[in-house]
């Protein structure tokens, strides 16, 4: 895993995403194995914003700095763009969404690079079995004390962000019922999902002990909850979204992601109280979200109550009308929302291809099409 970069600042002020896809054959559109490809990438010889991932089906791109949405959506554009030339030059294409819909685990090989055969070596099945893909938001924040607090106070947030993202409804072959199952599958790991609330940078840092005591992670760089501090970069990174197969979608999460950041941030410096549900109705609230996306119901993990999806986005957006007002962003952030939630999820349009074809190759043809025709 490649990471953006950053410098202390504001909070909220940089954004930087990263997106992983998976390759195919650009006439079977099957899972292609593209070892010399993932190679170059790992050796950094694709240019800086397109790099290895763990299995050589895979590739990653890292967008670098952005301050505004404009040069989010250009980067992302532009990331894209790279990583679809370098998979052209290589006789394969990108398949961007969380997974392939017919593919699974035992059709990979694991890139033969150190840290994912150290990865391998730790978790073992867990590492050989990933065979899913994320986008990860790297969010600026000028220290960790202002990370654990962000964190702490976007728990009960998190779920209406996944259920955004959905693009993941088929694994192995088959109809899994959730638009993001790759948010279960993740969840087999010891140490993903959303963090229990921390309080301090030193409490933070206490628990990171434990996890290298325990032999779960070898350092922060491993932790894989769905919101975490950087161990190396002045930021927080959201790691709970399905790939985005449309860049709009892509864009609209990394702008809530960044917006979300700033006002909680400021929540913290006013020392605001804030809602802590109990764990277990956010795991609830998660699954939901993973489950059903924005087409039906979502669960309010401080309500414990089911409201509309639609509803839950409508007042994550009220939450940050006034950040966004601010930054001139409002009426494209809503614009975004309210055409995702015309036209569904990833999940959903794949789902409409399978009931229309009842084939997963021409599901795995609709995304490859989808993706590539927007870069």
């Amino acid at each position: 895993m490649q990471s953006t970069a950053g410098r202390p600042g504001a909070a909220g002020a940089t954004v930087g995403v990263e997106e992983e896809f998976h390759l195919v054959d650009p006439g079977t559109f099957a899972l292609a194995p593209s070892p010399e490809l993932v190679g170059a990438a790992a050796r950094h010889e694709l240019g800086e914003r397109v790099h290895a991932e763990i299995t050589t089906t895979q590739l990653e791109t890292a967008t670098g700095i952005c301050r505004t949405l404009g040069e989010m959506r250009t980067a992302l554009a532009g990331t894209r763009a790279e990583a679809h030339a370098a998979a052209a030059g290589a006789g394969v294409e990108l398949l961007m969404a969380s997974t392939h819909p017919s593919a699974g685990w035992r059709e990979q090989v694991i890139t033969p690079e150190p840290r994912y055969e150290a990865m391998v070596r730790r978790w073992a099945g867990l590492a050989q079995r990933q065979d899913i893909c994320g986008c990860h938001v790297h969010v600026g924040v000028p220290d960790l004390d202002t990370a654990v607090a962000v964190l702490d106070r976007a728990r009960v947030h998190l779920p209406v962000l996944l259920a955004l993202t959905g693009s993941s409804p088929f694994h192995d072959g088959g109809d899994t019922g959730y638009e993001s199952y790759r948010t279960l599958w993740w969840g087999r790991w010891p140490h993903t999902g959303i963090p229990e609330p921390l309080g301090s940078a030193d409490r933070y840092r206490a628990v990171v002990d434990g996890l290298v005591t325990a032999g779960v992670v070898e350092d922060a760089s491993h932790l894989y909850w769905d919101l975490r501090p950087s161990s190396h970069l002045p930021t927080v990174e959201f790691r709970l979204a399905d790939v985005c197969t449309d860049l709009d979608d892509a864009v609209l999460h990394a702008a809530l992601a960044a917006s979300l950041v700033r006002v909680l941030a400021a929540r913290a410096e006013r020392d605001e109280p804030f809602e802590q549900p109990r764990t277990e109705l956010l795991r609830a609230a998660r699954w939901r979200a993973a489950r059903d996306g924005v087409s039906g119901a979502l669960f309010d993990p401080v309500a414990a109550v089911l409201v509309d999806a639609r509803t839950a986005v409508e007042a994550l957006l009220a939450e940050l009308a006034d950040d966004l007002a601010d930054r001139g962003e409002l009426d494209e952030v809503q614009d975004l929302v309210q055409r995702l939630l015309a036209r569904g999820t990833s999940a959903v349009r794949q789902r409409a291809v399978w009931r229309r074809t009842g084939d997963l190759r021409e599901v795995a043809a609709s995304i490859v099409r989808e993706g590539r025709g927007r870069d």
